[in-house]
């Protein structure tokens, strides 16, 4: 039968038997002394054997249909244009692998979600952020919650780009509030710009591996793309712009409203935020968690929420994040003795 992104299969009792149709791609799709194959092994505890054009998949039936839809959606990922790493292998793992995965169908690969910017075509590494990309791509309003390394800010960012190369919008505002995790802005050395720039700074991270340096920096400079603290939002009507507001925990409900009402005509939002990592004085409510009781059920808005299963950072990373799960919920447990 045919198989996505122009491969072929056949299946025996125990084996499957997939045909490739480009052998210049097999070197990125198995990776350098084939360790993409062995990270899918070991994901999915199968044999994967090349022969030529042809990979042998050897073991039970179910993991055998899990590797097959691995390796055709990093297969369509490379005949799109894209690049194989290990994040990408360890996502499309983490898709085919997920509760509600429908193995019939392709889900991160050419059919799926995907974002083209200048530098890269991206796409989900995880069943929340193929629903996550879909919203900010359909919907006026999108919150998205969760841990760190989910990805909620880079694909906010992705995305944008890629609505502004498509002239979909016509500008990209990206900011964040200035609040320290810690330490204080006023001892920090320089001018404003010097002392605000830390605090944005993974904002033009994720820009620079959406867009080649140069292209950015003239966006910047031109005004096509600002980055700036939340504080230089008021007083504004933000149109035809995708707007994102990162670290969004750590707003007021003041400073939540005022934000939210700067959408102007043809504009969308995305905005970000873990409320597990609030840095406000102890006692002040968040504005995210304020926005996100009084825009429950409001037409045109979204919510998407990550879990610590959606980490796409070193697996070290994912287990951090349980780790401290586990513990805020026992310190909830014996309050609640």
């Amino acid at each position: 039968m045919s198989a996505t992104g122009g491969t072929k299969t056949a299946e025996n009792a125990d084996s499957l038997v997939i045909a490739f149709d480009d052998n210049r791609l097999l070197t990125e799709l198995f990776g350098a002394n084939d360790r993409h194959l062995a990270r899918i092994e070991q994901g999915l505890g199968v044999l994967a054997t090349s022969r030529g054009n042809k990979l042998v998949i050897t073991g039970d039936a179910h993991a055998r249909n899990q590797a097959d839809r691995v390796l055709k959606d990093l297969y369509a990922h490379l005949k799109s244009g894209g690049e194989v790493n290990a994040g990408e292998v360890d996502g499309a793992i983490r898709m085919a692998t997920a509760p509600d995965a429908d193995l019939a169908k392709p889900q991160g690969g050419a059919s799926g979600p995907r974002i083209q910017t200048k530098r890269r075509v991206i796409g989900p590494r995880s069943q929340t952020q193929s629903t996550y990309i879909d919203a900010l791509m359909n919907h006026e309003l999108v919150f998205g919650i969760g841990p760190a390394g989910t990805g909620k800010t880079y694909l906010a960012v992705a995305v944008a780009v890629s609505m502004l190369l498509q002239k979909r919008v016509d500008r990209i505002i990206l900011s964040r509030p200035a609040v320290e995790a810690g330490e204080r802005l006023g001892f920090l050395p320089g001018d404003l710009k010097e002392k605000i720039d830390p605090y944005l700074r993974p904002l033009y991270d994720a820009l620079y591996d959406t867009l080649p340096g140069e292209q950015a920096m003239k966006g910047i400079e031109s005004g096509e793309i600002e980055v700036a603290p939340l504080a230089f939002m008021r007083g504004r009507t933000l149109a035809n712009a995708f707007v994102i507001l990162d670290e969004a925990q750590n707003t007021t409900p003041v400073q939540m409203k005022m934000f939210l009402t700067r959408l102007g005509e043809n504009s969308r939002m995305a905005i970000t935020g873990d409320p597990s990592q609030i840095d406000l004085p102890l006692g002040a409510k968040s504005g995210l968690k304020d926005a996100l009781e009084v825009l429950d059920g409001v037409e045109g808005v979204a919510t998407v929420r990550f879990s610590d299963a959606d980490v796409v950072r070193h697996p070290l990373v994912t287990r951090v994040v349980k780790a401290y799960n586990n513990r805020d919920r026992g310190l909830l447990g014996d309050g609640a003795k």
